[in-house]
């Protein structure tokens, strides 16, 4: 719980763009999720540094979560201030063959960008879900092609707030799925892209090929989080699941999709520990059948409820 002094602190930095007790499933995309103690929308880089600093002065813990994909957010909600960069959104083409993205940009804001100017590179990410921070957190991507590729710099706020810098692309340590390196508590806000000119058309065929393909392999009519596993080395977790016999098995109201076997959703009033339940299961039944062990994907945040 905040104490009155970080509410009060937190209402001077941010005044309206700060509420208290926040249901999160209004912000994950699997639409599950306790309270947030404090939900902070800044606008800016100089607003995320404002934000840290009062979080780090009140010793008040910070979770950053952009359009809540690929997170499952526990019944008992997040401790602390959940910083949303949705309303971080400026966008524009960069000399030199660059964009230029906020954190809170939409994949669909970045792809109407790329089709309009003709700007090729990008179109392997139509259709991936969730915010531009989000893509380089989670080194977003399909089999050929990941943020890694395509990110030359990024912007990154840290803990403190007191600090803002910038970090060349090479420097950075992608894995699958996966950043490190930073800061534990570091914020990025920002990302240079890169792309090559190319014809509006050529770009608008590919983007509506590769939303086409995700369209007829993935559950995109019900709420779900993204892909719960990581595929292990040389093979597939949605086929492990599906070959364990667990396509269409359901806890509470979370279901392992009938569609692609990777994907849990949400089909009416879901909880949390539902979604646990069948990752667990999963887990289990694929290590006992093939003696792979299925590693979470999705980032799974906050307390478990009482």
């Amino acid at each position: 719980m905040l104490t009155p002094e970080a509410r009060d602190a937190l209402r001077d930095q941010l005044g309206d763009d700060v509420r208290f007790d926040v249901a999160m499933s209004r912000y994950t995309s699997l639409r599950i999720g306790g309270n947030a103690d404090a939900a902070a929308t800044p606008r800016s880089a100089q607003q995320v540094e404002g934000l840290l600093r009062t979080c780090h002065q009140h010793r008040v813990p910070h979770t950053v979560l952009g359009n809540g994909f690929n997170t499952l957010v526990l019944d008992g909600g997040i401790e602390g201030v959940v910083i949303l960069t949705h309303r971080m959104r400026r966008l524009e083409e960069r000399p030199g063959g660059c964009i230029h993205a906020e954190a809170g940009v939409s994949h669909a804001s970045l792809m109407g960008l790329c089709q309009r100017e003709g700007l090729a590179g990008l179109e392997y990410g139509a259709g991936i879900p969730g915010t531009i921070g989000g893509w380089v957190v989670m080194n977003a991507g399909i089999g050929t092609r990941e943020a890694k590729d395509v990110v030359k710099r990024v912007e990154v706020v840290s803990p403190t707030g007191r600090k803002r810098k910038h970090i060349e692309g090479e420097a950075l340590r992608f894995r699958y799925r996966a950043l490190r390196g930073l800061a534990p508590g570091s914020v990025i806000v920002s990302a240079l892209l890169s792309v090559e000119p190319s014809e509006p058309e050529q770009v608008k065929r590919e983007i509506k090929r590769m939303l086409a393909q995700r369209s007829g392999s993935q559950p995109l009519d019900v709420p779900s989080c993204g892909s719960v596993f990581m595929n292990p080395p040389g093979d597939y977790a949605g086929r492990l699941i599906e070959e364990a016999g667990l396509k269409g098995h359901r806890h509470g109201g979370a279901e392992i999709s009938t569609v692609h076997a990777n994907f849990i959703a949400n089909r009416g009033g879901a909880r949390a520990c539902d979604v646990l339940a069948l990752i667990r299961e999963a887990q289990r039944v694929v290590k006992e059948r093939s003696g792979i062990a299925l590693h979470t994907e999705v980032r799974i945040l906050g307390r478990e409820a009482a």
